[in-house]
């Protein structure tokens, strides 16, 4: 059968709508107010939203792209709703998590299409995952999130857990002490329910994953430390001390090893994934944030909270090359699918910048939604989901502006 033939009639197959349920939440009362947002409509489900983009991707991968530097990002669309996005991530398969924190106590999922999937409540019955618990119901809230290499499961932080037997909660401000830990739920992606619920310390902010999925690291903000997950056994192999308040991680592509941005000091850490031995990159800047490799592993990037810059290291060196400002504060990043261009959304700029990865040179400036706080790129489309607190979800896509 020719080629284009088979793979029109992937798509077809692939194209077939189900029903989903959508699940409604209500906010914690006593978070801050947001600002006013329109209802989320009811979801047009897709049942099978994975396979349609399997044929999506198996399609993308014939065709040659061209080099990322040389596009231009253009807003292809916004998602509204009933939604506060701390972050936002891409699974791989077509389907995008955005995790809405206490404010909205829900994961919401969206397609490609930019259309809703399924609303995930974060709540659960901890004595139900073996978790001795005083109550039946407790509430997340969900922060950073990962999915595993084939986009089966996706692995969520909760800052903190709301019900009996929780109220001493740390914050955004706390030093080390004796407070309440919280958890990580898996989430799978064919029928949107939690089937995990996995102990970790306290304030758990961002969770990655080895590239063979065998590990789950999950940085602690108020416990000072890093867990070390083997997520065969759900258990926690080691607890690492880092110092006040870990965050950001990047694993190599080998697996090896993972940077911790360590944002309560100017340091880095790198943590031997073997020996659990931990070695540092010392005096980077002021309360280093959010990380990112570069596909070869060659260089490091840091957003700094308190210089307001992103920088890129030199891992041969462990030099810090170049120094840039983007906007003001900037916090998250990603990195394009072919390593040549950097994306940094910037808090109270309102701006998603689009940097050359080589040159640190600032290729494009794009406004979007008040507060922008996550975002994730799609290797697929090329697309560039960024979240903004205020309740957007703005997706730009990479074009060629001629």
């Amino acid at each position: 059968m020719p080629v284009m033939l088979r793979q029109i009639m992937l798509v077809i197959g692939a194209l077939t709508l189900t029903a989903c349920a959508q699940a409604a939440a209500t906010p914690f009362p006593d978070t801050p107010p947001l600002e006013p947002l329109p209802p989320l409509s009811t979801p047009t489900p897709v049942g099978d939203a994975g396979a349609g983009a399997v044929a999506a991707d198996a399609m993308a991968t014939t065709t040659t792209l061209p080099p990322s530097d040389d596009l231009m990002l253009v807003e292809e669309g916004s998602i509204w709703g009933d939604i506060a996005p701390k972050s936002v991530i891409a699974t791989g398969n077509g389907l995008f998590f955005a995790q809405n924190m206490m404010y909205r106590h829900t994961v919401t999922v969206y397609n490609r299409d930019r259309q809703p999937v399924a609303t995930i409540p974060d709540t659960v019955d901890l004595s139900a995952f073996g978790i001795n618990a005083a109550g039946s119901s407790y509430q997340g809230a969900p922060v950073e999130a990962v999915a595993t290499s084939d986009g089966a499961f996706v692995y969520v932080s909760n800052y903190q857990m709301y019900g009996p037997g929780y109220g001493n909660a740390g914050g955004d401000t706390c030093e080390r002490g004796g407070w309440d830990e919280s958890f990580v739920y898996r989430i799978t992606t064919d029928d949107f329910t939690i089937d995990q619920v996995i102990p970790v310390g306290a304030v758990p902010k961002y969770v990655a994953l080895t590239p063979d999925d065998s590990t789950m690291l999950v940085t602690n903000w108020c416990s000072f430390d890093l867990s070390v997950i083997d997520t065969a056994s759900l258990e926690e192999t080691a607890r690492i001390p880092l110092g006040r308040h870990p965050r950001g991680i990047a694993v190599t592509s080998d697996g090896a090893s993972a940077y911790i941005a360590v944002m309560g000091s100017t340091d880095i850490a790198i943590v031997d994934l073997g020996t659990l031995q931990v070695r540092w990159i010392r005096g980077v800047g002021n309360n280093p944030r959010h990380l990112v490799l570069s596909p070869d592993d060659r260089y490091l990037y840091a957003t700094l909270n308190g210089d307001d810059r992103v920088i890129r290291i030199d891992l041969e060196t462990q030099q810090v090359l170049d120094r840039v400002s983007t906007g003001d504060a900037p916090r998250s990043m990603a990195i394009s699918d072919d390593g040549l261009s950097l994306y940094v959304v910037n808090y109270e700029s309102d701006t998603v910048t689009k940097l050359d990865a080589l040159t640190m040179n600032v290729l494009q400036d794009v406004a979007v939604g008040r507060h922008p706080i996550g975002v994730t790129f799609d290797n697929v489309n090329r697309s560039v989901w960024v979240a903004s607190y205020s309740g957007v979800i703005t997706v730009l896509n990479e074009r060629d502006p001629s």
